[in-house]
């Protein structure tokens, strides 16, 4: 198996050595790193699925934290945390639910986590052959919800800023691009004028999020020539349809 398992831990402790020979007995790559910034640079790309325990998490972790959550973000990579329920709470602070796959709550079942690990890479193939999005938004409440609502049929990706959009581009391709008009620092147009300024990510098709209806703001955003515009306001299965209409007519 080509892709490996990032296991982060303060510690290497018997539980951690004891998953370690579990996954590489399944055929799973893995890779151990303490919550450092600097060990956490020096892991490699191929990294599918990061394995947090967050023994004694605090905030002098936080700088580790951001850059897992940008790690993840960048190279399509999910999270399992395993943890108190009080830890897990404080990492969803830091990490968007949408890249996390699953909590669980020590002590671990070892058997329970492993299963859907296997459950996981099974549903990778599949998962390879959806249409993707990337999803652009800073109100991180309203992106979530839009993420958990596509997730079952799309293969969706999220950034909150048009910054960190620009750099997950960079390395990989999307299908379809929902991009929040108005956003600070970089603004939706800002962030549409970037992506077709450059030749790799110019054809992306990119449908508008604004939460203003009335006219002047609607032919403001369609003067941009967007693929469409959806208004925040609209209903989860209308949300789901112009989707669903968009690749089935594009």
């Amino acid at each position: 198996m080509d892709d490996a398992i990032l296991i982060v831990s303060p510690a290497e402790t018997f539980t951690v050595r004891g998953l370690e020979m579990k996954l590489n007995e399944m055929g799973v790559n893995t890779q151990y790193s303490d919550i450092d910034i600097k060990r956490l640079k020096a892991i490699r790309e191929d990294i599918s699925l990061v394995i947090l325990y967050t023994d004694n998490i605090s905030d002098e972790h936080m700088e580790a934290l951001v850059y897992m959550k940008d790690f993840c973000l960048e190279n399509n990579s999910m999270i399992i945390v395993v943890g108190t329920q009080v830890e897990y709470e404080y990492i969803k602070k830091h990490i968007p639910q949408g890249e996390i796959l699953n909590f669980y709550e020590r002590p671990l079942v070892m058997n329970k986590l492993l299963e859907e690990i296997e459950e996981f890479f099974n549903r990778k193939e599949e998962y390879s052959k959806r249409k993707s999005i990337l999803i652009v938004d800073d109100d991180v409440a309203y992106m979530t919800m839009i993420f958990d609502w596509l997730k079952d049929t799309y293969k969706v990706n999220i950034a909150n800023s048009g910054m960190q959009a620009i750099t997950w581009l960079a390395k990989n391709n999307v299908d379809l691009i929902l991009l929040d008009y108005e956003m600070p620092i970089t603004s939706g147009p800002q962030v549409l004028e970037m992506i077709r300024s450059e030749p790799a990510s110019a054809g992306i098709p990119v449908i508008f999020l604004t939460g203003k209806a009335d006219k002047e703001s609607v032919e403001r955003v369609m003067r941009l020539k967007p693929q469409g515009y959806l208004l925040k306001s609209t209903k989860k299965e209308d949300i789901i349809a112009s989707v669903d209409n968009f690749f089935a007519t594009g």
